[in-house]
């Protein structure tokens, strides 16, 4: 291993949602810098050994609870335990903390980490089926029931199943900037940044498979963001009216098709913010927010801090060339 670096620590308990557990090792492998992997995956477990699961298979987890206490992020995925929670399960996750190290969890490993009492006091977010549950028993938690993931500074949390991967990206975004995620964000087949703000599950059935994704006009305005993209011209794409786009879209996004333009907008500008040296003017033009004043002002609305702030804060040691820059795709 070297010894720069990153190692992530997967807590694993039982009984263990698959899906859940297979993320951190799946997205953070795929990390590489300057040609070598950025980050050392291992997983750890009370009990190592063959663990049950949520599903008809078991897990062979090779390490007990040792190999976790020299993770520089922890992290606890879902399981079908909320409470009951092995003292030793609780008392690592507290050293972690104690120690200063980044703890996140995915889905209701939440509950592991409100019930060591890493969350009083802080936002947090878990599976949707259970917020109600996890406010009712954890009243000092400022629950967010409706959020991808959350972001407390040293301790993380994710909504469930798919938003896991939306928080390890979102970590990789934090370590190695936009590029690396959006890196990895393909290899994985999915948006390389759905905010934590993004609501978690839309409350509406989803459409019919056949004859009514909008998909491919997202994926058309998104090759056209620094274009004037009215409703009629989406419209016309989907060869429908723009009642219909709106509706439609509202369906399959939660969002209006003018407010997913601004949310892409501003995804794009944060990229060219942390990939390149453009100045103001040009990332607003292309990332079709006109002037460098609307960047500011709709940055500051959404992401809470001015643009040239975002980029002193979160852009790499040394942003590549214009021409290099990664795209949101």
């Amino acid at each position: 291993m070297q010894l720069n670096r990153h190692r992530v620590g997967v807590l694993a308990i039982p009984p263990v949602t698959v899906f859940d557990f297979a993320i951190p090792e799946l997205v953070f492998s795929a990390v590489e810098v300057d040609g070598a992997p950025a980050y050392d995956v291992v997983a750890g477990a009370a009990e190592p050994g063959v663990l049950a699961s949520t599903g008809s298979v078991s897990l062979v987890v090779e390490h007990g609870l040792d190999a976790l206490r020299a993770a520089d992020t922890l992290i606890v995925t879902g399981s079908g335990r909320r409470e009951g929670f092995d003292p030793r399960v609780l008392d690592v996750l507290r050293d972690a903390a104690r120690e200063g190290r980044r703890i996140a969890s995915i889905c209701t490993g939440a509950f592991a980490l409100a019930s060591a009492g890493l969350l009083d006091g802080r936002t947090a977010t878990t599976y949707w089926p259970y917020t109600d549950e996890f406010a009712r028993r954890f009243p000092r938690v400022n629950v967010q029931p409706g959020v991808l993931y959350t972001d407390d500074g040293d301790v993380l949390t994710s909504a469930g199943v798919a938003a896991g991967l939306d928080l390890c990206l979102h970590l990789i975004r934090l370590d190695h900037g936009a590029a690396s995620a959006n890196q990895v964000a393909r290899l994985v087949v999915m948006a390389p940044v759905r905010h934590g703000g993004q609501q978690q599950f839309i409350d509406s059935p989803l459409p019919p498979a056949r004859g009514t994704t909008l998909a491919g006009t997202r994926s058309w305005a998104l090759e056209r963001l620094e274009e004037e993209l009215a409703l009629r011209d989406l419209a016309a794409h989907a060869h429908t009216s723009v009642r219909n786009l709106t509706r439609r879209f509202q369906a399959e996004t939660g969002l209006s098709p003018l407010q997913w333009l601004l949310h892409q907008r501003i995804d794009r500008a944060r990229v060219l913010l942390e990939t390149t040296t453009l100045p103001m003017d040009q990332i607003s033009r292309r990332s079709g927010l006109g002037s460098a004043e609307s960047l500011r002002q709709h940055f500051i609305r959404r992401v809470g801090v001015p643009p040239s702030t975002y980029r002193a804060s979160f852009a790499g040691p040394s942003s590549p060339p214009a021409s290099r820059r990664t795209a949101s795709p």
